[in-house]
């Protein structure tokens, strides 16, 4: 028997999951326990190992949605479980990780760094999720997102870790990286852009012209060659990268407000954004 999409008809499980849905919420659990095992090597000291965990994490995270969506099987369990993942894969994961690896050399200080990024993480994640189904959302309709999303908010919060180990790591890396000042303000600055309301470049709102896009599959695959040979040193490159697209995004939006709302007094209604 087939649904009206063509699909087989999903059997349910006696609590309810249909096996259509197991396999995205499966790969959303195999995101959460990476970001778990992520903590568990920075209690061993494995600092390199943690990162990669929750950067694992993070790739499992951007697929299991379209995933669900490609096999119609999304849910509300579904939409629940990828944020309690998300808020321990990107928010206690990283808070932890960067503690036992900097922080904890003022504990008192360090600590209130790491929870600070914890609970931001956690309101963006409550703040996407009420805002989720409002299709009216200014910067959803204009194809931006609001503060800088949770995987990338993580990757942006191992920043100083990145140029530690690019520097030597534990065979000599720069100290100044490791400094708990250092990672502490960072984290604080990288907790404000997660619960911010500045405009965010989105998948949606990179359109690039068919003119460049070979170009982009060039680049695409130098990136990943490159993540091969010096990870370290590009993850810092696609952090910088990043950061100064943020004030593009910000422009960007501004752009398409002034532009909506030229249209909307022309037509003689108020602008939706």
């Amino acid at each position: 028997m087939k649904d009206r999409a063509g699909w087989p008809r999903s059997r349910k499980l006696p609590g309810g999951l249909t096996l259509r849905a197991l396999i995205p919420n499966a790969i959303t659990s195999a995101a959460l326990c990476c970001g778990l095992t992520g903590i568990r090597f920075a209690i061993g000291g494995e600092w390199e190992k943690s990162v990669i965990a929750v950067i694992l994490a993070g790739m499992l995270d951007g697929i299991d949605g379209r995933i669900a969506r490609l096999l119609k099987a999304q849910s509300r369990f579904g939409a629940e479980l990828d944020s309690l993942s998300d808020s321990i894969s990107f928010g206690v994961a990283p808070a932890l990780i960067l503690f036992l690896w900097s922080l904890q050399q003022v504990p008192r200080l360090g600590w209130f760094a790491a929870l600070a990024f914890a609970i931001c993480m956690t309101l963006r994640l409550a703040r996407f999720n009420a805002l989720i189904d409002l299709p009216d959302e200014p910067r959803k309709q204009a194809g931006f997102l609001t503060g800088v999303p949770a995987p990338v908010g993580a990757g942006l919060a191992f920043l100083p870790l990145y140029l530690w180990i690019a520097t030597g790591g534990s065979n000599g890396g720069n100290a100044f990286f490791r400094q708990p000042e250092v990672v502490g303000v960072w984290l604080f600055v990288i907790a404000f852009l997660l619960i911010s309301s500045v405009a965010t470049l989105s998948w949606k709102s990179l359109r690039p012209r068919r003119s460049v896009r070979l170009e982009l599959i060039a680049l695409f695959g130098i990136t990943f060659a490159a993540l091969l040979s010096e990870p370290w040193l590009t993850l810092v490159g696609i952090c910088v990268l990043y950061l100064l697209m943020i004030p593009y995004g910000m422009f960007s939006y501004a752009r398409v407000k002034r532009q909506r709302a030229g249209r909307a007094e022309a037509e003689g209604s108020p602008a939706s954004l």
